[in-house]
């Protein structure tokens, strides 16, 4: 079993160098604590759309730069060195804002620009560690860029545990808080409750605590210490576990083949790399550090090493999946990213699987060589991926239109959505010319429309899976009794703001009436017969542009607005209020 835990066990103080702060350091204490409370309302004054105008790309890079150097400098710094953490904390922040200014607004609509932020994350926390370990030696000519592998394993759980245990007591502060706030309500004190309510208020709190966390938890370094032992002890324990259902899963492949594994998901790829990761992080879990903290019980280190065995079948299947994907459909950047994190397991678990021949159960040790220089590795490719230099959406593109081209992907079956909102500037780019120069009719008119469109949800009826084809009948209940549809009512049925692709959907609709409630769970939605065509009504609710916003301004300060009574209806349901109100 891994080395017995004790809260007098101070190894990880001792073997860490340059860690000889004191414990109970108030002025680190405190200097976090403010320096969150400021960081959290630089977040509120960045965030915060101006009067109705989106936030703009310099702000959100600006905000990404504080948050990001803020907890690292609160997780590195020291008394000794103090410049060094600071200059690792900007560098580290100038990397994950640069992400974002690369991305915008990509960053924040769900498509590849969050990969390079998370590749910008991810080379900043492998950094940190690596950073930790590098400055607290005691170098020469020869050992500059010595980084030693205890040190920095250290230091790699020490940063995880830290960032869950100094949220977890955010968490603490709002509950405290909101219990104040509740007591103080009771006696008629509402100011507390008021300003916890507060947008500015939310951040600023949070900051705060969580600057003091770390600050707490680094002047504690036992405490520290100890939970990051019961972490990875939980973790060790678990290896049998999973190496067992990994195994079990290899041999069943030659029995039901790999066809199972694209009939009955869409997540094949996800869910391998998924396990990869479980496996590499139970094996570093078992083999701990050094020889001596590593489990010394026989069942955890055969587990770790049938773990380190699975993980390269297991990403050969990810490649596999995700290579009959791209031959079927082509390139996009989310599958891009695929191949580039299944070429990061399979050089984890080639890694692993070499040092596990060559090694045998000794193996622990060539493993932690591995680890380093793979860590070093991945945090250059991280940063590299997180940059602009590689253009997944120009490649996505460029091959997406061979295969227009070629005649591979039909014309009625090409994926115009993406082309025009997945795929970059050069997706825009390759839309606009297609209207324009398209080989056929067909071609230009669908990259038309699919240009002029301002969204991706106006491209329905162009998508693959769009409102063309027929909505099951099985689906619909019409009320109050069941009639024929409008056939252009019934062709947008499974159009997102109706019934949209799955599950019941229930039409309140008369024969002959202009009107149709669609209802959809909670979901309720008035259609209407606008000029012989069905649509959706707009939504009452719906924000105003930003011309909107100026015209009521310049009204308000004139002093011109009244107060009106207005009627509207809503659909009711057994006597309760079911969506929306409308007209």
């Amino acid at each position: 079993m891994p080395a017995p835990i004790s809260p007098e066990d101070n190894s990880f103080l001792q073997d860490t160098p340059g860690r000889n702060d004191a414990p109970g350091w108030p002025l680190r204490a405190w200097g976090l604590a403010l320096l969150g409370a400021l960081i959290g309302l630089a977040l509120h004054v960045l965030l915060t759309p101006d009067r109705g105008h989106p936030v703009t790309t310099t702000r959100s890079m600006a905000a990404a730069f504080f948050s990001v150097a803020g907890f690292m400098f609160a997780v590195l710094v020291e008394r000794r060195r103090i410049l060094w953490s600071l200059a690792f904390a900007t560098l580290s922040g100038v990397i994950v804002a640069m992400a974002v200014y690369w991305n915008a607004p990509r960053t924040f609509s769900g498509q590849d620009g969050f990969w390079q932020l998370g590749c910008g994350l991810l080379c900043t926390a492998i950094a940190a560690p690596l950073f930790q370990a590098w400055r607290g030696q005691y170098r020469n000519r020869q050992d500059l860029w010595h980084i030693p592998y205890a040190t920095a394993y250290q230091y790699a759980w020490a940063n995880v545990v830290l960032w869950f245990a100094a949220w977890a007591f955010v968490g603490v502060t709002w509950l405290m808080a909101f219990l104040l706030g509740a007591l103080f309500q009771l006696i008629g004190i509402h100011a507390l409750n008021d300003l916890l309510a507060k947008d500015w208020m939310v951040l600023v709190l949070s900051g705060a605590a969580l600057g003091a966390a770390v600050a707490l938890l680094r002047d504690r370094e036992h405490i520290l210490s100890l939970l990051q032992r019961v972490a990875t002890t939980v973790l060790a324990v678990l290896a049998p576990v999973l190496a067992l259902g990994l195994i079990a899963f290899i041999i069943a492949l030659p029995f039901t083949g790999l066809t199972p594994l694209w009939e009955t998901t869409k997540s094949t790829t996800p869910i391998l790399l998924g396990c990869v990761i479980g496996a590499l992080c139970l094996t570093n879990a078992v083999i701990g550090d050094t020889d001596e903290q590593a489990s010394q019980h026989l069942i955890l280190r055969l587990s770790a090493l049938a773990l380190g065995v699975v993980m390269l079948p297991l990403a050969l299947i990810a490649a596999i999946s995700t290579g009959s994907r791209i031959h079927q459909y082509g390139l996009t950047p989310d599958r891009i990213w695929a191949v580039v994190f299944i070429a990061i397991a399979c050089a984890y678990g080639l890694a692993y699987l070499v040092s596990i021949i060559g090694g045998r159960l000794r193996a622990a040790g060539h493993i932690r060589r591995a680890n380093l220089r793979l860590a070093i590795a991945l945090c250059g490719v991280a940063f590299v991926l997180s940059t602009p230099f590689l253009h997944f959406g120009a490649l996505s593109t460029a091959d997406q239109l061979a295969r227009l081209k070629n005649g591979t992907t039909p014309a009625d079956q090409f994926d115009w959505v993406a082309l025009r909102f997945d795929f970059g500037k050069a997706g825009v780019e390759a839309t606009r010319r297609l209207a324009k120069e398209g080989s056929t009719a067909e071609i230009r008119q669908a990259a038309a429309e699919a240009f002029k469109a301002k969204n991706r949800w106006e491209l329905q009826t162009l998508h693959k899976k769009s409102a063309e084809q027929p909505i099951d009948e099985t689906r619909l209940n019409i009320l109050p009794q069941k009639v024929d549809l409008p056939p252009d009512l019934h062709k947008q049925l499974q159009t997102y703001d109706a019934c949209g692709f799955s599950g019941s959907c229930t039409i309140i609709y008369e024969a002959g009436s202009a009107e149709a409630i669609i209802v959809r769970g909670t979901f309720v939605r008035l259609w209407q017969r606008v000029d012989g065509t069905w649509r959706a009504a707009p939504e009452l609710n719906s924000y105003p542009d930003s011309e909107q916003v100026k015209e009521s301004e310049q009204a308000l300060a004139k002093g011109q607005f009244e107060i009106r009574d207005v009627t509207h209806r809503q659909l009711f349901v057994n006597g309760q209020p079911v969506g929306n109100w409308f007209k």
